[in-house]
């Protein structure tokens, strides 16, 4: 029996799907307890590749017989060879072409909604990693913001509907991974965009986002009103766009809120984090739909894949909007922060201006969950 590749895509069909998965994970047992494929219908069995090598025979009655067998490992190599074992032992496998170094990087368009004046934005869906980007489409123009590393992926969509980018946004300075913005603006001729209290540091020229900013894509009047929104970092800045869609950055989740910690500043910035949420949010219309920069489990998908839900909604639901001893809130947020990002230190520095690590550096900088919220 031969062995197939799956891709990054084709794996995130499925978890979109719920489909049943089994999955064999090669790599060492720290590196799948930190971070690994994740979805509803998954089960695992994890064992070291290396303890493979004399053959699989000791693991046959740990895997299933009638389902097939994804082996997936870090860059592909070891998955391939051990596939190839279990295909020659009678069972079905394949393996996660390009390993978990793929699935980091893999973005998953997911269409949110039409725009009132025509036009539509779409949620680019980073299944490996949590992340959340987005760009907005309105007569041939594109806005993108939070955009990941990995340019070309928002360069060729825009392309296939032509659309020129003509501006890139980052809701705040980013610390679990490494922005895109700049790559996209230079290489299209667009406006990029930074909150100027975040941006103290930065050793390049942006546009300066503040709150009450008001930019119109393609000549349809489709505006994106910025909104200062500290706490998460003291220049995180939200979006409304066309009236209908909130982007909260990494202030406000489906089922958490922002960490205030990421530059060290966690007692300084728990105010501001609880009047972004508790005060300017409570003046916006409930109605609005929610589009944040991060999810934290896939139980926060929609049934397309994609990550939303009403303000209002989020209000009534999301317990970190529910906390009204404001000592009770701080504690809570100031003492229930997951480990730091890997690498946090010098993404945000990379994301400066003041680093320029090689494209095999930023992988590895970036490896592992996200971990921008509270938990």
């Amino acid at each position: 029996m031969t062995t197939r590749a799956v891709t990054s895509k084709e794996l995130t069909r499925k978890i979109f799907n719920k489909e049943d998965l089994f999955i064999l994970d090669v790599r060492n047992e720290n590196d799948f307890n930190d971070w690994k494929i994740e979805g509803e219908k998954i089960n695992y069995f994890n064992i070291p590749y290396f303890e493979l090598l004399d053959g699989v025979e000791g693991i046959l009655d740990k895997l299933p017989l009638n389902q097939e067998i994804l082996v997936v490992c870090a860059k592909e190599g070891s998955s391939v060879m051990i596939a190839e074992m279990l295909s020659e032992a009678g069972l079905t496998a394949s393996f996660l072409q390009g390993g978990m170094k793929a699935w980091s990087e893999h973005l998953e368009p997911v269409k949110i909604g039409d725009l009132k004046g025509g036009g539509e934005i779409y949620q680019f869906v980073r299944i490996g990693k949590g992340c959340l980007s987005y760009m907005v489409i309105s007569n041939g123009e594109a806005a993108i913001i939070d955009a990941t590393r990995m340019a070309d992926t928002y360069l060729d969509f825009a392309k296939n509907r032509d659309a020129t980018v003509t501006h890139v946004f980052d809701t705040h300075l980013h610390a679990d991974h490494i922005s895109g913005g700049r790559k996209i603006a230079d290489e299209s001729n667009a406006t990029y965009w930074l909150p100027p209290k975040d941006a103290t540091e930065v050793t390049f020229e942006y546009a300066a986002l503040e709150g009450g900013n008001v930019i119109t894509i393609g000549n349809t009047a489709i505006d994106i009103y910025a909104l200062y929104s500290p706490g998460h970092t003291i220049g995180s800045t939200s979006f409304v766009i066309d009236e209908q869609f909130l982007l909260s950055g990494d202030i406000l989740f489906i089922d958490s809120i922002g960490r205030p910690d990421l530059a060290g500043l966690a007692e300084d910035w728990v105010g501001d984090l609880r009047e972004s949420l508790y005060s300017r949010y409570k003046e916006l219309s409930e109605e609005l739909i929610v589009l944040p920069a991060h999810f934290m489990m896939m139980e926060e998908l929609n049934d397309d894949g994609s990550v939303s839900e009403k303000l209002g909604e989020l209000f009534a639901q999301n317990h970190g909007l529910n906390i009204e001893d404001e000592e009770e809130f701080r504690k809570m947020v100031t003492e229930n922060l997951p480990p730091q990002p890997n690498a946090y230190q010098e993404i945000r520095e990379t994301n400066m201006g003041k680093v320029s690590p090689d494209a095999e550096r930023q992988r590895e900088m970036e490896i592992g969950p996200n971990r921008c919220a509270v938990r």
